[in-house]
């Protein structure tokens, strides 16, 4: 038998003159698209087995068909199986060397499919698998955010609005923001996966076959929630792709502003975090440089992914129906978004489950710039002063401070009468970090009772959801 590395191509009757050479290189994809080789022989075990099932095969040929490829699957696990460039493509090369070991009974597979349904589905194949992965590697995540912010739901940081202190809020709570910015995150690649768990294979090139498939046996035997119900739309379709790498995008988003936060926290300027040795390097010149380069480069990809997003939607956006050479470009942009984005998902797992707090710089930054200065407002509310009121009242408070250099707390009483006579010596007891976050006690608030309340349930929707997986 000869061997998978013919030049032979399976289009070529038409044509009387080879390729040209460099054309051949330009226009191949089987450098990028071997990835895919598991899922292209899953997709044609699964259509041999419906044409054998509709007797356009017999059940002979099915078996040979599909003990050929496993043959051929086990070459390449093995890294024995020798690609070519002159067959352009995963598919091509898989069938080749399928026919090279069983004979004519090979040239039959292609029966009643294109390579145009086949890498549609291949690729939904592969993108479903990855969307699994990427989805447990979001849910290890959040596992870490909630065991960090169940060990600091007491530790007290500043909380900033415009990166100015705003007021008091716990660690816990924040780490809880992030958890629930990432649960959105798992929830859009859940709505994308059902979105594009759709079976083009029985499109064929663009208008249908005329042998009588079955493609909704088809789908069923590769878990596809159905068969496309419009050949044309399913074999020119990448708005899955498109999609998931907007989803992917908004994540990145998200993992580049968690960076910037440790980035800001463990500079020396802030010292509220401190990152693992592990996640770090050092200066070449600097001795005493401690550089968070994980959070730095995330930051970095982020924009990677927003390119390859931007690279997607102007592919697609001028093509006509069905499908064009143009569509080979989606791959690449695509298989290096789902890598960098399962490497930043994994890397920032194993990182945040070894952040440690500096309780005290937290605490101590906490006090600085007038945190509390709301809390002195609600305090003048409940006493009956309209809030306008209340808010120039307390305005007029820290305008004192900030000339006396004193945080709100260290004035005295006397000192805050002066600017309304409601408030008495039971207003120190709000104007403490621990008071104003205890005070807010309710659901999404800060407060360590509700942070401790939130876990519980952030824990419970993470088991029901790696239950319905």
């Amino acid at each position: 038998m000869s061997d998978s590395n013919s030049s032979a191509k399976p289009w070529a009757g038409r044509f009387n003159a080879p390729t040209d050479a460099f054309v051949e290189a330009f226009t191949a994809s089987v450098d990028f698209d071997r990835r895919l080789y598991r899922y292209d022989i899953q997709g044609s075990i699964a259509h041999a087995t419906m044409l054998a099932r509709q007797g356009i095969l017999t059940e002979a040929e099915r078996d040979a068909i599909v003990a050929g490829l496993e043959r051929v699957r086990a070459r390449i696990d093995a890294g024995e199986f020798e690609w070519s460039i002159p067959l352009e493509d995963v598919h091509m090369n898989i069938e080749s060397a399928l026919t090279a070991d069983i004979g004519d009974a090979g040239k039959k597979l292609h029966t009643g499919r294109s390579r145009n349904d086949q890498v549609a589905t291949d690729v939904r194949l592969w993108l479903r698998d990855e969307i699994d992965t990427i989805r447990a590697e979001i849910l290890r995540l959040q596992t870490a955010l909630l065991d960090l912010a169940e060990r600091e739901a007491d530790t007290i940081l500043p909380g900033f609005t415009h990166l100015q202190v705003a007021q008091p809020i716990t660690f816990g709570h924040h780490m809880l923001a992030w958890f629930e910015m990432l649960e959105r995150d798992r929830e859009r690649l859940a709505d994308c996966r059902r979105r594009m768990n759709v079976l083009p294979l029985g499109a064929a090139a663009l208008a249908g076959t005329t042998y009588p498939i079955d493609r909704h046996y088809t789908a069923e035997r590769l878990g596809f929630d159905r068969p496309a119900e419009n050949s044309l739309d399913a074999v020119s379709d990448r708005d899955f792709a498109i999609e998931f790498t907007a989803d992917a995008a908004i994540l990145m988003m998200h993992l580049s502003r968690f960076s910037e936060e440790l980035i800001l926290w463990s500079s020396a300027q802030f010292g509220f975090v401190e990152l693992s040795d592990s996640f770090c390097t050092g200066s070449s010149i600097m001795p005493q440089k401690k550089n968070p380069d994980v959070p730095e480069l995330v930051r970095g990809k982020s924009g990677r992914i927003f390119g390859h997003l931007m690279g997607l939607l102007t592919l697609m956006k001028s093509q006509p129906l069905a499908y064009n050479k143009d569509n080979q470009e989606d791959k690449e942009p695509l298989f290096d978004t789902v890598d960098n984005l399962k490497g930043s998902l994994k890397v920032y797992a194993d990182m945040m489950a070894h952040v440690s707090c500096n309780r005290e710089r937290m605490r101590a930054a906490a006090k600085q710039g007038f945190s509390t200065a709301t809390d002195l407002a609600d305090y003048l509310v409940r006493r009956g002063i309209p809030f306008r009121d209340a808010h120039e009242i307390v305005g007029k408070a820290v305008a004192l401070g900030v000339r006396e250099g004193r945080d709100l707390a260290e004035l005295t009483l006397d000192e805050l009468r002066q600017f309304s006579d409601a408030i008495t010596d039971d207003v120190f007891a709000v104007l403490t970090l621990e008071g104003s976050v205890a005070a807010r006690d309710h659901i999404g608030g800060t407060a360590p009772a509700q942070v401790r309340a939130a876990i519980v349930r952030g824990r419970q929707r993470l088991a029901e959801s790696a239950q319905g997986a």
